[in-house]
Parts: structure tokens; sequence; C-alpha cells
């Protein structure tokens, strides 16, 4: 079958020769010229555009086994008007860490998305990405997880969260079995990320903050994200077990929408006498917790 690396240089060569045809003269302000025959910019054209030489962006678009800076990735993608999604696949392609840009490091959570998760009430629901960042959550899962310390964190990361709070306020029982498969769930998911700045800093940062994960990520482990049952606690209701499962999200790359279901009729009605103290133990929406867990 051949190397990824064998593999992957057709699907490159026919992505840029795709994305080439697509673009005219006229989009990147060139005069048409005349007896053009190729659909879209020449070759030759993206490489001036692009700021690189013409065999070089050749070789390229040819699949050849050269090496690609990602500021010349870059430049070769603004040239063809790349989106950030195929953006993301050109690095792939050419097997160069991706770094996102700026504005695509925020999944931004759209109202089709929350209004989902809203609806899953009784049941708690949030929206996490491979990083395990948390990006929007309905109010049952506020009423469970947003505790003073989690807040005072200041950090919307659930390993950040669990890592870094004293045992006895974490919402989480038995970190010492919960915590390895977490941490194993996260270097799955690097490893489609080793060298990307976001990651490495991130993975830097925590296990700065906590040997404890540096321990656990030292060890290398790794398993896929998976249903389990979780024992948390709640310093006015007590201990509830709930299975987790977690549901993909179209249009969103790597982020999922878990969700948290009772296990028993003990845990159900400790989360029913939750939703019932929520406004009087909670501050309004627009309050300090609110703002942590709906960036």
């Amino acid at each position: 079958m051949g190397t990824t690396t064998q593999r992957r240089r057709p699907e490159l060569a026919g992505f840029l020769r795709s994305r080439r045809a697509r673009v005219t003269p006229a989009d990147v302000g060139m005069p048409p010229g005349l007896r053009r025959r190729t659909p879209g910019l020449r070759r030759e054209e993206v490489a001036q555009l692009s700021g690189v030489g013409v065999t070089w962006y050749t070789w390229l678009e040819q699949g050849r086994p050269i090496n690609a800076s990602p500021q010349v990735l870059d430049a070769v993608a603004r040239t063809l008007r790349l989106d950030p999604a195929e953006r993301e696949h050109l690095y792939r392609l050419a097997e160069v860490p991706f770094d996102p840009a700026p504005q695509d490091l925020t999944r931004r959570v759209g109202p089709e998305v929350r209004g989902i998760i809203d609806a899953l009430s009784p049941l708690l629901a949030v929206v996490y990405n491979a990083r395990y960042d948390v990006l929007a959550t309905n109010p049952a899962y506020r009423d469970l997880f947003v505790v003073p310390e989690t807040v005072r964190i200041g950090v919307p990361n659930v390993l950040w969260t669990l890592f870094t709070v004293p045992e006895e306020t974490c919402p989480l029982v038995h970190r010492e079995s919960e915590l390895p498969v977490m941490v194993a769930t996260l270097r799955s998911a690097y490893g489609r990320h080793v060298g990307e700045p976001a990651w490495e800093e991130y993975i830097r940062g925590l296990s700065a903050a906590s040997p404890g994960f540096a321990k656990l990520w030292e060890s290398g482990e790794v398993t896929p994200p998976g249903p389990r049952v979780k024992t948390f606690r709640h310093q006015r209701v007590g201990e509830m077990r709930m299975t987790s499962q977690s549901l993909s999200v179209d249009g969103m790359p790597e982020c999922r929408i878990v969700v948290y279901t009772p296990e028993d009729e003990d845990s159900r009605t400790k989360l029913a006498l939750l939703r019932e103290q929520r406004e009087r133990l909670w501050p309004p929406a627009d309050g300090e917790g609110a703002e942590f867990v709906r960036r």
C-alpha cells in the first residue's frame, strides 16, 4: 500500500491543482491575458503571488518529496484563498505541523448546538474540544461542576481544573483511576497535533502547574474516548453516579457534546434537588461563574 507519505503526495498534488483552478486572475487583481487555456491561475502565477520559485511550486504541486515551511504554505494558502479547513488540510497533506491561525483557535459554538445542549436538560451537557477546553455548557452541567474553586482558576479547561483544585473541592471522585484515563484520551488526540504551538504550550503549561499531570503524561498511555460511569460530588447533595456519552458535532472537527445521565435513582433525585436550588445557589447567567463556562 506504500507509506503514508507516498499516499499523501498524490492527494496534495490533486488538492493544489483543484484549488488553483478555481481562482481566476480577476480574483487576485491580474489581467486575464490572451490565449489562456488553463482554468484559474497558472503555476507561475501562483508562485509569483506567493513569493516562491516557479520550480519549487511546480515540484510541490507535482507531489515531489520536498520540504515546505509553514510560512511558505501560508503564502500559498493566501494566494489560493483557502478557508481554515482547507488550510489545515494543506498542512496535513504536506506533513507540516499545523498551527491554527489566531482566529481559528477559538471554536465558536453556534446557536444550533447551544439549543441542543439546553434542550437536553435535565441531563448535563457540555461541548469539549480535543484538549478538554469547555466551549459551552447547559445549566444542569453548571449546577454540578461550577464550584468557586473552578471559577477562581479562570481557565475553562476540564483537565486544568481537575489537576489543580484541591481534592476535597474537586467535583470528580476517584481521581486516581479517572485522571489517567482522561490523560490517555488527551494523548490520543495529541498524536494529530504534535509540534503545533498551541498544543505544545498547553502541555508544557499544565505539566508545570501539576506534577501529577506531568507524571501521567510521561507514561505515554493512549486510549480513545468512550462512555464511562463516573462518580461526582457536590457539597450540598453528596455523591452522584453519572454515565458519560460523547456525540460528535458536524462542522466542529475534534469537538464533541458530552452528555451525563444519572446512573441510579438516588443520583437522579440529587440532580433534581440541584436544579431546584439553582437560582439561590449561583449568580445570574452574566455573573462570574457563567463567564467561566460560556466562552
